[in-house]
């Protein structure tokens, strides 16, 4: 089996490429109005306990399946336990990715559709709610503008790890988290938004419930992208002298400071028009452009919150493409840019019946649910939590004990304690949370 023959420039590259995959919808679509419905500060608290206690041991567990092999997801498993069939995590992760990417590139249209109207100044002043439904609903448009998505996607991952990902990583990460301080000043300076700051950062325990509890724990591991090899993936181009405990926090932290600057960019603005902050998926979509609609310059702070939403997005489905590419090409650099556009065009085509699920096929349903939706709850409840719990359950069983700690003790002052406590959460705390996520989200809790 091949090594991987291309490495992150260095820990940076590989920071800034790992938490652009994980800060993606989830973070800045999924976080505000699951927050809004759930208690505001009181789900961030429990979002950042399970974050660190529950998603960090997972994304650590997958960087040393990574970085101890350097191979790709599927081959990786393979490596550490030979003539078994664990190799099929790796198998799953990459199905996932692809059918992952096959809806996330719709939605990414629908913002990329959303952020060509704000330049040619055809957002404001319209019926919010009308206009989405157009939007989803036109044929023409949600396929073209998916296509386009996936052409970008393709661009990237087609020119490699340091010139393409990381490379576009390096610019994308600054510009998204400059663009929120540019919205979270605005937001802030509003008449009213001391009202949205308090909601979110004063806890309100009273309208905690035992599902918004299992709602935080489940976003804390799918917030991170584990589950799905990416991080396998990634951790695999990283040298063995970086230090794998520092980059897992600087990626969890990273991670946690989106979701409080968009908590900070949102809420205070939402409240400072007496909009309801339980708006659910249509926040961003219906209830912001509305906002910005009534603040000074709003048309030019609308484009830069579409700007920073189309960046997050992106950079999450160049991880979602790679972990496909990666395992076909398996090391060879000649064989990634004809794998890409192979791999790309036919994720395109597998998810236009999604792009279509609100419109010419909108009476298309499984189990009740449109295309679109079926797909989304097919990966979102069932295949990432499945991945999740067999990669927490993978690492303590099937690797040996002196690789793990080589991978995780070396270069850090915190040793054994450290990697005990990180492997009694992997082996414990991790899969009974999969476990009672998963559950519920099936309708059995």
């Amino acid at each position: 089996m091949t090594n991987q023959t291309e490495q992150w420039t260095n820990r940076l590259g590989f920071i800034l490429a790992a938490a652009g995959s994980a800060i993606g919808l989830g973070a800045i679509w999924k976080f505000p109005y699951v927050a809004g419905t759930s208690g505001g500060g009181a789900f961030f608290l429990l979002f950042l306990l399970f974050t660190v206690l529950i998603g960090m041991p997972l994304l650590l567990g997958e960087f040393v399946i990574g970085r101890s092999t350097q191979q790709e997801a599927i081959s990786a498993y393979r490596t550490i336990a030979p003539g078994t069939g664990w190799h099929w995590i790796g198998r799953l992760g990459v199905a996932t990715c692809f059918l992952l990417l096959s809806f996330y590139s719709v939605v990414g249209g629908w913002i990329l559709t959303y952020f060509f109207r704000g330049l040619t100044g055809q957002l404001i002043g319209q019926s919010y709610d009308q206009l989405f439904l157009d939007v989803i609903a036109n044929p023409i448009g949600s396929v073209a503008a998916q296509c386009a998505f996936m052409l970008v996607t393709i661009m990237v991952v087609a020119r490699g790890i340091q010139s393409g990902i990381e490379s576009a990583n390096r610019y994308m990460m600054p510009g998204l988290f400059i663009l929120f301080l540019v919205l979270m000043v605005r937001s802030l300076t509003l008449d009213g938004a001391g009202n949205g700051v308090a909601f979110f950062l004063m806890p309100d325990f009273s309208k905690l419930s035992a599902e918004s509890i299992l709602y935080a724990m489940g976003q804390s591991f799918f917030s991170l992208s584990v589950g799905v090899s990416v991080m396998v993936t990634y951790s695999s181009y990283l040298g063995k002298e970086e230090n794998l405990v520092k980059s897992a926090g600087s990626i969890v932290g990273l991670n946690l400071l989106v979701a409080f600057f968009a908590g900070l960019a949102i809420f205070p603005a939402v409240f400072s028009l007496g909009v309801k902050p339980e708006a659910g998926p249509g926040l961003l979509f219906i209830v912001l452009p509305s906002v910005f609609e009534h603040i000074p310059f709003g048309s030019l702070f609308l484009l830069v919150f579409l700007a920073l939403f189309l960046f997050a997005t992106l950079t999450s489905a160049f991880s979602m493409l790679e972990v496909i590419v990666a395992s076909l090409a398996k090391g060879d650099e000649v064989k990634r840019k004809r794998l890409s556009w192979i791999v790309g065009m036919l994720i395109f085509i597998v998810g236009i019946p999604s792009a279509l699920s609100f419109g010419a096929l909108s009476d298309v349903t499984f189990f009740g649910k449109s295309v679109f939706d079926a797909a989304d709850f097919l990966v979102s409840n069932v295949l990432m939590p499945l991945g999740a719990l067999l990669i927490a359950v993978f690492v303590p069983l099937k690797m040996k004990r002196e690789i793990l700690m080589q991978e995780l003790t070396a270069h850090t002052p915190l040793g054994r304690k450290l990697f005990a406590a990180w492997l009694l959460l992997l082996r414990y705390a991790a899969p009974l949370a999969i476990i009672v996520v998963f559950m519920h989200s099936l309708g059995f809790l």
